[in-house]
């Protein structure tokens, strides 16, 4: 089984996020929206798949149980099995699966303490004119 297929998000907190999402989309060109930017880019198999760059506010304890002012998101295959294979590992599960209309996501601790979030998505909900 395939772990990971990619980077699916780069999560950050800042002090201001608005602030920051207008410095990336004024001097870097970022596309950005009220979650952040999202990246398009294609798989091996030529399949449209995103990345989401998105700032956070400082308060937020979206990744508690890690300490840290980041969190990463990759892209996985089967969730479920990857998960309890993890599992299995020794790997630290944090809470159940949570599904939305754009994929499965799944979170982990890593060996620094990292709160991991493992993300089984559903692209084409993100598509506008992608």
């Amino acid at each position: 089984m395939k772990r990971v297929t990619g980077i699916g998000g780069l999560f950050f907190k800042t002090t201001d996020p608005k602030a920051t999402k207008d410095w990336y989309k004024k001097h870097l060109g970022f596309d950005t929206d009220d979650w952040g930017c999202t990246f398009w880019w294609k798989d091996e198999n030529g399949n449209k798949c995103s990345t989401q760059w998105s700032p956070m506010p400082r308060e937020t304890d979206y990744y508690k149980p890690s300490d840290k002012p980041f969190m990463f998101n990759y892209r996985v295959e089967n969730l479920v099995g990857l998960l309890k294979l993890l599992k299995e590992e020794g790997v630290t599960i944090i809470g159940e699966i949570q599904e939305f209309e754009y994929g499965k996501f799944g979170y982990i601790m890593d060996n620094d303490g990292n709160k991991i979030e493992l993300w089984e998505p559903i692209d084409k909900v993100f598509e506008k004119n992608n």
